[in-house]
């Protein structure tokens, strides 16, 4: 059995209620709080960008690293690159802002030691227990055509479902679906671009979670693709692979972003609170996902998915019947 924490946006807080430079991640401390209670039943940790807001004040980092010193010094500490660890204009980011105050990924790729081929890509795979992971850089291009998007393929491609039967896709930003607000105003519900480049790929490798932060709040999506839901259920998945499951677990500290008035026909469930993913792998073909609310600890959303390696080899209801075994 493994158990994955998974969370973006967390940033840092102040024990002594002070109030010191860029301090709106109200959150932060009460997600490390309930993550070291826990810690006995976690054995690997995603945070999944926007680490510490530090902008280029590297005595945040120093905080941040004290804040999480009980959790990355007892189990595996793994990141994904956020706006604001990365960007800056004429850098190579695929955004121009300045969200990251100039740091452009340094501090983030020197402190934090992920499998990468190349530190100034910050995208990479993971095989862990009964996972498999393609994690990408949302701050770099991610169209199809582009070195990160043949990385994608190559990692959803590479699952061996018969070892590794739980396929899961992250990201920073929201390359899927989400609705907050300003999203919404954009009429997107997502990055513009990204899921017309990369559903396609989720659905052929049949992607069983893809989960992102940046927007900072909790919300889940029916099976999914092209912008309809292709089931029905809630709260207990089985037999064949219908579409991939879009999670957003941004709320794990930093303020809390508002949703969309547009009622999304595919949100199953939101949370306007912080909180935090957590990721229960029994055995090849049981796996639990929880949402849990950093204030108390208590679980607020939970489905299981229970799949056989038959089902995963089976065509799904897209048609989608894969070429290959899933096995090496």
């Amino acid at each position: 059995m493994q158990q994955i924490i998974i969370f973006g946006d967390m940033g840092k807080g102040e024990r002594d209620l002070s109030n010191e430079y860029n301090n709106y991640q109200p959150g932060a401390l009460n997600t490390t709080d309930r993550l070291i209670e826990d810690l006995d039943n976690i054995d690997l940790i995603f945070h999944i960008g926007d680490i510490c807001y530090a902008n280029g004040y590297l005595s945040q980092w120093d905080q941040f690293t004290e804040q999480v010193e009980a959790l990355a010094s007892h189990v595996p500490y793994m990141i994904a690159s956020g706006n604001h660890e990365r960007d800056w204009p004429g850098t190579g980011s695929f955004y121009l802002n300045k969200d990251s105050g100039g740091e452009c990924g340094v501090p983030a790729q020197t402190m934090f030691n992920m499998p990468l081929k190349n530190r100034e890509n910050f995208w990479y795979s993971l095989d862990y227990g009964l996972f498999h992971f393609c994690i990408a850089d949302s701050e770099h291009d991610w169209r199809e055509g582009s070195e990160q998007y043949r990385f994608i393929e190559g990692c959803l491609a590479s699952a061996d479902r018969l070892k590794q039967p739980w396929l899961i896709f992250a990201a920073h930003r929201v390359l899927g679906y989400s609705s907050d607000k300003y999203y919404g105003l954009e009429g997107t519900f997502g990055e513009p671009m990204a899921r017309e480049s990369l559903q396609k790929l989720w659905q052929k490798y049949k992607v069983d979670l893809a989960f992102f932060g940046h927007v900072h709040n909790y919300e889940r999506t029916c099976p999914v693709y092209e912008n309809k839901c292709i089931s029905t259920e809630r709260s207990l998945y089985t037999g064949v692979f219908n579409a991939t499951i879009h999670l957003v677990v941004g709320g794990a500290g930093a303020s809390l972003s508002d949703y969309s008035e547009v009622q999304t026909s595919w949100s199953t469930f939101k949370d306007l609170d912080h909180g935090f993913g957590k990721l229960t792998a029994f055995n090849r073909s049981t796996l639990l996902f929880e949402y849990k609310r950093s204030s108390n600890g208590e679980v607020y959303d939970s489905f299981w998915i229970k799949r056989e390696y038959r089902d995963v080899l089976g065509c799904d209801s897209m048609d989608n019947c894969p070429p290959f075994t899933l096995a090496t």
